[in-house]
């Protein structure tokens, strides 16, 4: 009996190292995040926060999940960006009007920005596939009012 609790134990002291390979719980839900993202038609990717003023917003693990703006435009589009403060939106870099759908963002959503190919937003992933989808429906409106 000894020399099998023996072998159990040495197989167990084996196995215990592949058990760091295991995803956690954190990693399969933002997984699944940015999974929906994409097959909802964001894409996802780390960017530099942008800056308000000569100070950058201090927050660790935040994403960009942005929609890609079609070619069909009426006009060029100039790039902006907003950061949220504690008074609200905040214009980053010349002071430029925050768009109705930024406006509208949850409060998780940390900045928005807006450049020639692409809309999107920075977050910390904290809100699930309901926050995913949240994004997407107003990148959707604000994509739409970006090429008219």
């Amino acid at each position: 009996m000894l020399k099998y609790l023996l072998i159990l134990f040495v197989i167990a002291l084996a196995l215990a190292p592949l058990g760091h390979f295991l995803p956690s719980k954190r990693q399969r839900e933002i997984a699944r995040m940015r999974e929906y993202a994409a097959v909802h038609g964001l894409f996802v990717e780390f960017r530099d926060m942008p800056a308000v003023g000569s100070a950058h917003v201090t927050v660790r693990e935040v994403i960009y999940y942005g929609k890609r703006l079609p070619n069909k435009r009426a006009g060029p589009i100039d790039s902006a960006a907003w950061v949220r403060t504690q008074a609200g939106w905040r214009s980053a870099g010349p002071r430029q009007s925050v768009p109705t759908p930024v406006q509208e963002l949850a409060p998780e959503i940390i900045a928005a920005s807006v450049d020639p190919s692409s809309c999107g937003v920075y977050w910390t992933e904290s809100t699930g596939e309901a926050g995913v989808e949240q994004i997407r429906q107003i990148l959707e409106r604000w994509c739409e009012a970006l090429i008219r």
